[in-house]
């Protein structure tokens, strides 16, 4: 199930694993990357010449949940356990906790200056180019909104942008037969050495270097890669306390990498903590929306991303899903989810207005766009098995000024 954020993705276009410079190497085991997609055969080789030189390159209250929430579990033997929100939030703290240092200490967000290396700084910036243009190719909307951030912020975002898409492909591209529970492991391995400040290839350095200005916790990374695994092992999801974690390793964790970067405007009055869980919601709503979107798609691969307690009260079997069966029941059902996506895009909108102002137009136009994905779903009758809901270009080029009109509007 691919990942949504707060980064708008082309819908028609896919991206090889192979591509992203891993697929070879986590295959086998290797340490060799196919790099090809993102640089020619030649400047492959080039880099591979200084490879050591990456090796070389290094840096010295209580959260207020979306009113749609994920309910305490209860286990067979009726004791109550931990549920997902709870396991979500120390994470969503300890970010929230990096950010307020941070400004305690410089007073607004401070972005640190390049750390420069001998033979290190052109291919940092080539880093960067280079995610740059990934970003342009495949999430256009969202990279014409990021013109209006600051130079360091722009870079930082495309550089997470690449490393969650590279992720992702890993197991819903076109060769995620390929992958298995070791080849992502061997993937965080190497996220734990990026944070280090050891590189593998020119797209990590560009994360690596990211790490060490904003501050941006490893917690996120590695619970995205958590979704991927959890993707290989399971295709149903018992009610919605699962569904939302899943949620949130796979959408929500974007939020929390991002908002580090995108910055919080100095004349907020907003607990860093409630813009933190308005990220969270956001990548949630996204997330419920793709798979609102997708369940036909899913369907086809054996996948079902919905409430099995919740089909079940609406008198909707695995069957009738993988039938295509569009009835009453059906069209009820799908209401109530999608009542539920719109709360947290509620939610959302809270915290978009809390983010410095060179930050709110690519997060509105994400909002917006998506919270459309949901208008086409009703437009097509509740049909998400042989239809899929997609927004116009007409659409889009119509919500960007709109997007933009918004950004202007600051805390209120």
């Amino acid at each position: 199930m691919s990942f949504a954020s707060s980064l708008v993705v082309s819908s028609n276009v896919e991206i090889s694993p192979s591509s992203f410079g891993f697929l070879d190497s986590v295959r086998d085991g290797s340490q060799i990357p196919d790099s090809s997609r993102f640089f020619s055969r030649n400047r492959a080789a080039k880099m591979m010449k200084k490879r050591h030189k990456w090796g070389n390159y290094s840096h010295s209250s209580q959260l207020k949940y979306p009113v749609i929430a994920a309910s305490m579990v209860v286990n067979p033997a009726g004791a109550m356990t931990v549920s997902s929100e709870q396991k979500v939030y120390d994470v969503v703290m300890k970010q929230a906790a990096l950010v307020k240092r941070q400004l305690r200490t410089a007073g607004e967000l401070d972005v640190k200056p390049d750390i420069v290396l001998p033979g290190t700084l052109s291919l940092l910036n080539e880093a960067y180019d280079r995610c740059g243009e990934v970003c342009a190719e495949y999430a256009k909307t969202f990279y014409l909104g990021t013109m209006l951030m600051t130079p360091e912020r722009q870079r930082a975002i495309w550089a997470i942008y690449v490393w969650c898409r590279r992720t992702d492909e890993l197991v819903d591209g076109p060769n995620a037969s390929h992958i298995t529970p070791s080849a992502l492991d061997r993937w965080e391995a190497r996220l734990e050495e990026l944070f280090q400040g050891r590189p593998f290839d020119m797209l990590d350095a560009a994360l690596a270097d990211t790490v060490t200005k904003f501050p941006v916790d490893i917690q996120p990374f590695k619970d995205m890669i958590e979704g991927m695994r959890t993707d290989l092992r399971k295709s149903r999801y018992t009610n919605f306390d699962e569904l939302y974690l899943y949620c949130y390793y796979v959408a929500g964790t974007v939020g929390l990498m991002s908002v580090p970067v995108m910055g919080i405007a100095p004349d907020s009055q907003a607990s860093t903590e409630s813009v933190y869980n308005a990220a969270l919601a956001l990548g949630i709503a996204n997330q419920l929306t793709n798979i609102l979107r997708d369940v036909g798609e899913d369907a086809r691969r054996g996948r079902i991303y919905l409430p099995q307690d919740e089909l079940a009260q609406a008198g909707i079997s695995d069957d009738d899903i993988f039938a295509g069966r569009v009835t009453d029941k059906w069209r009820n059902f799908m209401k109530s989810q999608i009542k539920r996506a719109r709360t947290f895009f509620d939610e959302a909108e809270k915290g978009v207005l809390e983010l410095s102002n060179a930050s709110r137009w690519p997060v509105w136009a994400s909002l917006l766009l998506y919270r459309q994905i949901l208008d086409e779903i009703e437009a097509n009758d509740y049909n998400n098995f042989t239809k899929r809901a997609y927004v116009s270009k007409a659409k889009k080029m119509m919500a960007l000024p709109m997007a933009y009109a918004r950004s202007l509007l600051g805390p209120s």
